[in-house]
């Protein structure tokens, strides 16, 4: 007996795969792989979940999440992306990965089509297939903004959904208003959802962060993952949040009673602070990757042989470099070789062939000696 095909269809993310390889080689590598914010979670969310603790708030909650953390979501979401939803539209998840899980289970029905802009997120193709759904990698042309116009084309009987990230992982690209509205549109046209993975949403740099629900006419289309990972770094503590119909929501309620039945509740109580307290430490983080964003465009810009567009939100630059096929095989050669760890273009789609991801989500005197590392090499 082995496995089930199911499972065995699924790849590695090659993000954790030069991960472990770093981890082997040690050393003094200068680690650019991982979109994991170097802040600390801040001082008043880490207290509020010493004084849940303290208080005996050890037990489980309901399936759905603390309401006051719900309601928290609620009014963030209305606040700073102009969307509405209510109690019975959100769920309180294990971070966004359990969201983007649920999310494939209620809407991809066997044998149905989940299309992927591309380059994306590994973890895509892994939730279509895990649902016995078909990724159907769409490729965004250089600079990898979002063209409706593929998506629709490639829109038929069998697709179920459509995967939206923006800003984007890998390529920091932020989607156009107008090219959001369009796929939503012919989502719905085409009884489908758009499943947007917004968790990257407040770390927009040049204009304001979009939400594909409150651009539509068609929000009950529109499914919305968020988290407080990135913005709040708080990566570890596993909370994030899955917001749409109340139909969808409710289903995906029901089915997390035999899969993690409740986010840690302790994590609930320190994302509540982290929703409803100061914002302070949410700005400075903010404007401290604005900062290493515009140094890292500006040098990658300056490297000959190298082409990357403009990052325009989230932490994450898609590097080019000239003369290279495999993309693996070159990061793996940059770790051993250089000292400097970057995920291989080809772990997000068909369309990073020979590219590489670039984490700017570290120190200003790392990413320095990191793009040294990288311009020696190259």
């Amino acid at each position: 007996m082995e496995p089930t095909a199911r499972v065995r269809s699924c790849d590695r993310s090659s993000i954790r795969v030069l991960f472990d390889l770093a981890e082997s080689v040690g050393g003094d590598l200068v680690r650019l792989e991982v979109g994991e914010p170097d802040f600390e979670t801040p001082e008043h969310v880490t207290e509020a979940a010493f004084a849940a603790t303290r208080e005996g708030a050890t037990g489980y909650t309901s399936n759905a999440g603390l309401p006051e953390l719900r309601a928290a979501i609620s009014d963030t979401l209305a606040r700073e992306y102009d969307t509405e939803y209510g109690a019975d539209d959100l769920l309180v998840t294990t971070g966004g990965m359990e969201a983007l899980h649920l999310a494939a289970l209620c809407v991809l029905a066997p044998g149905d089509d989940l299309l992927i802009p591309s380059p994306g997120w590994p973890n895509y193709w892994t939730q279509a297939r895990l649902a016995d759904a078909t990724p159907v990698e769409v490729p965004m042309p250089y600079p990898y903004d979002l063209d409706p116009d593929r998506l629709v084309e490639a829109m038929g009987p069998d697709t179920g959904a459509v995967m939206l990230c923006s800003p984007s992982n890998p390529t920091g690209r932020v989607a156009d208003p107008d090219a959001v509205r369009a796929v939503v549109e012919a989502a719905r046209e085409h009884d489908a959802y758009v499943v947007a993975d917004e968790v990257y949403a407040s770390l927009t740099y040049d204009r304001d962060p979009v939400s594909a629900a409150a651009l539509s006419g068609h929000p009950e289309h529109v499914l919305t993952v968020g988290s407080c990972s990135k913005s709040h770094a708080m990566t570890g503590w596993r909370v994030g949040w899955l917001a749409g119909p109340p139909d969808v929501v409710g289903e995906a309620t029901k089915i997390r009673e035999s899969t993690t039945a409740c986010t840690s509740t302790i994590a609930q109580h320190a994302a509540l602070a982290a929703l409803s307290g100061p914002q302070g430490p949410v700005r400075e983080m903010r404007e401290a990757f604005a900062e290493r964003r515009d140094y890292v465009a500006d040098r990658l810009d300056s490297m000959t042989g190298v082409t990357a567009p403009r990052p325009e939100g989230a932490f994450y630059a898609f590097l080019d470099p000239e003369g290279y096929d495999d993309s693996m095989a070159l990061a793996k050669r940059l770790v051993r070789e250089a000292g400097v760890v970057l995920a291989p273009g080809s772990g997000f789609g068909e369309a990073g062939a020979g590219k590489l991801r670039l984490s700017f989500a570290n120190s200003m005197v790392r990413l320095e000696e990191g793009l040294d590392r990288l311009e020696r090499a190259l």
